[in-house]
């Protein structure tokens, strides 16, 4: 007679975890449940990352917003040729280049408020304020399309792909747009030492490994 195994409840009760091709199918068909959900899933990363496209804006929730109608609006025409999530991004690009094209200036350092607790801190605090306010000026001279391309490289960390795909470009454009953004803050921060001291190292050198071609 065969011993009937021991139950291990633990074992027994594994639960998969949702399939995510199911969860973006039922997106694209604009089920109102998964769209929540995405909304829940993707509202933190994106506004992370149209913060750091546009800087601290007191726009910055109403670009949240507009990225999401984006996103709403033209879900049902993603067919998966890239992921979700770079679909997405695809779709907060587009935002905030209207966001720059409408020629809107940026507020600067609206998330630096809170106050520091000694005299050091608050001299660390001024100078940081005004270094990243430096850098957002000099940012707002760069061509959209530049700024954009050099904010997802330096800022966010994206490979020169991943910015390709986000700004529907080759990853030839992505180089040379980052490159020439690059150009023009080494430039100016060879005038500025504190700007110079905030931006640190060079942030594209000739053998960068962030470009996986």
């Amino acid at each position: 007679m065969v011993n009937s195994p021991s139950r291990t409840p633990g074992l027994l009760k594994l639960v998969r975890p949702p399939d995510d091709a199911d969860f973006v199918r039922r997106c694209v068909n604009g089920e109102r449940p998964a769209l929540r959900e995405l909304f829940e899933r993707e509202r933190g990363r994106l506004h992370a990352l149209l913060f750091r496209m546009v800087g601290p804006s007191a726009h910055l929730d109403d670009l949240l917003q507009d990225a999401f109608l984006e996103v709403f609006r033209s879900i049902g025409s993603f067919r998966g040729e890239s992921s979700l999530r770079t679909w997405i991004d695809r779709c907060a690009v587009r935002v905030a280049y209207a966001f720059f094209a409408r020629k809107a200036r940026v507020p600067v350092l609206e998330t630096l408020s809170d106050a520091p607790d000694s005299d050091r801190n608050a001299e660390e605090h001024a100078l940081l304020r005004e270094a990243t306010r430096r850098l957002y000026a000099e940012l707002d001279r760069l061509e959209p399309r530049q700024r954009l391309a050099f904010t997802l490289f330096a800022i966010e960390g994206r490979s020169m792909r991943e910015i390709a795909d986000a700004m529907s470009s080759s990853q030839v454009t992505a180089r040379v747009r980052v490159w020439r953004a690059r150009q023009m803050l080494e430039t100016r921060a060879r005038k500025d030492p504190l700007l110079a001291e905030f931006l640190g190292d060079p942030v594209l050198p000739a053998d960068s490994k962030k470009d996986d071609v």
